[in-house]
């Protein structure tokens, strides 16, 4: 049965991103290894352990579709029109982007206007029986206000970045209860998912 999924790489101390918006050390998981791979994007290679590399490719395979937030896809640059998982991407925005600002117009990248249940929904719809990833901190957090996050799955990295932009703040909703956790072990990450409790 499809999942809405909320997923980020995290830091020990619990920051997505640094100060000034960078990732490079919570993302070196995706290139701390031997095993090469592509992505859908093939500006984006990645070079994983094997244990990453099952991990990642199974994710990938039960993702329908993902949904960001406008400042994400700004930062990436909208991957250039293809996110490297492959699966189509629903922008959480409060303004589509014009065709001058946004080349890309046939890419699979869909821009909501009307706010994070409708992209949820509109992303379930793709999705079929596969699983609705949100890859943005702040939109995570209105889906979790409002229900609607099935699971948290955390990409802990072995970082403390002492400050930054923490993957969860300003919860309306709290506490939030969780299960016990599942566990798998990388290299340069482990890998954390909680089903959360209603």
């Amino acid at each position: 049965m499809a999942q809405v999924i909320s997923n980020m790489s995290m830091s020990l101390d619990g920051f997505i991103e640094d100060p000034a918006g960078r990732v490079d050390e919570l993302f070196e998981w995706y290139t701390a290894g031997p095993v090469e791979t592509e992505s859908a994007n093939e500006d984006i290679p990645w070079r994983q352990s094997e244990e990453d590399t099952e991990f990642l490719q199974e994710e990938i395979t039960a993702t329908g579709a993902l949904i960001a937030g406008r400042r994400l896809f700004d930062v990436a640059g909208g991957w250039n029109g293809s996110h490297p998982t492959g699966a189509p991407v629903f922008v959480v925005t409060h303004r589509a982007p014009t065709p001058q600002e946004w080349p890309h117009q046939d890419a699979p990248i869909t821009f909501v206007t009307d706010g994070v249940e409708s992209a949820i929904a509109q992303a379930k719809a793709v999705a079929g029986d596969k699983d609705v990833v949100i890859a943005s901190p702040s939109i995570a957090q209105q889906a979790l206000d409002a229900g609607l996050v099935d699971v948290i799955t955390v990409d802990l990295v072995p970082y403390l970045l002492g400050s930054g932009t923490p993957y969860f703040a300003n919860l309306a909703s709290k506490p939030v209860r969780l299960d016990n956790p599942t566990i798998r072990r990388g290299s340069r990450v482990t890998h954390l998912s909680y089903r959360v409790l209603r």
